[in-house]
């Protein structure tokens, strides 16, 4: 049965889509089967993935408002070898529609219910800000991956992030909880980064990934060719730390999953 990860920051620019992007070609390439939900109006995760958001393609507002099949929705074809659904502007009246609805909060978990066997991994890419989309996010969610940026004004934002998430958990989702925080666009030769990274360290122990992204002109230029920076240029930094993740993600599952008698 599929893992579900949140990948959520409230706060905007701190590698959230990359990581969705590339994290997902990354377990794909472990052989494994991913799905990755684009739930962001942005449809950033969308481009990066080789799908082009301004064609005529079902997407997540599909899915939610309109109630079509899964079958129907999910993109098999992407440059990252994962399946996809897709995002666009239409995702914007998706968040309005929603509150008209029943059981609102819930729409993309009683969507994903019928279709957890069918993968080993599904990673969603939340809108930067705590609206219904983010919260469909969160119900649906097993947990959430936090990335962040070691700068001052993110350790604000990664205690606002946590305690919505106590809020969520205690609300829609009792089994929510911090998947781990992920350390992005990393300069170990900026000493702030350095001291906030060892404070997160100190107050999330073993939460804060050992792997961390760095800075890296390769990322940065993989979304402009439709692609995961693993298919861009595999042997740059980017492309290495996000396999990486990909391994320490799937040990620590292995270490949390009890062994069959």
């Amino acid at each position: 049965m599929a893992k579900v990860i949140a990948i959520a920051n409230q706060k905007g620019g701190v590698g959230k889509t990359t990581t969705a992007v590339n994290l997902a070609a990354s377990m794909a390439a472990t052989k494994r089967k991913v799905l990755l939900i684009d739930l962001d109006p942005q449809g950033n995760a969308t481009m990066g993935s080789g799908v082009d958001k301004y064609d005529d393609v079902a997407t997540i507002y599909d899915l939610l408002i309109e109630e079509q099949p899964f079958d129907d929705v999910v993109i098999q074809q992407t440059s990252g070898e994962y399946h996809l659904i897709a995002a666009n502007g239409d995702v914007t009246a998706a968040e309005v529609k929603l509150m008209e609805l029943f059981a609102r909060e819930v729409r993309l978990r009683n969507a994903l219910e019928k279709i957890l066997e069918q993968y080993d991994y599904i990673f969603i890419d939340c809108p930067p800000s705590l609206n219904m989309l983010t919260v469909n996010a969160m119900a649906a969610a097993d947990s959430v991956l936090v990335p962040m940026q070691c700068e001052y004004y993110a350790l604000e934002g990664i205690t606002a992030l946590m305690g919505t998430i106590e809020q969520l958990a205690q609300l829609v989702n009792p089994k929510l909880q911090i998947e781990g925080i992920l350390r992005t666009m990393y300069d170990p030769r900026n000493r702030l980064a350095n001291d906030v990274s060892e404070q997160l360290k100190q107050h999330f122990g073993d939460k804060v990934y050992r792997t961390v992204i760095p800075r890296n002109v390769r990322l940065a230029e993989a979304p402009s060719f439709g692609a995961p920076a693993m298919y861009y240029d595999r042997a740059s930094a980017g492309a290495k730390a996000y396999l990486a993740l990909a391994g320490e993600i799937l040990r620590r599952k292995e270490k949390q999953t009890p062994a069959v008698a």
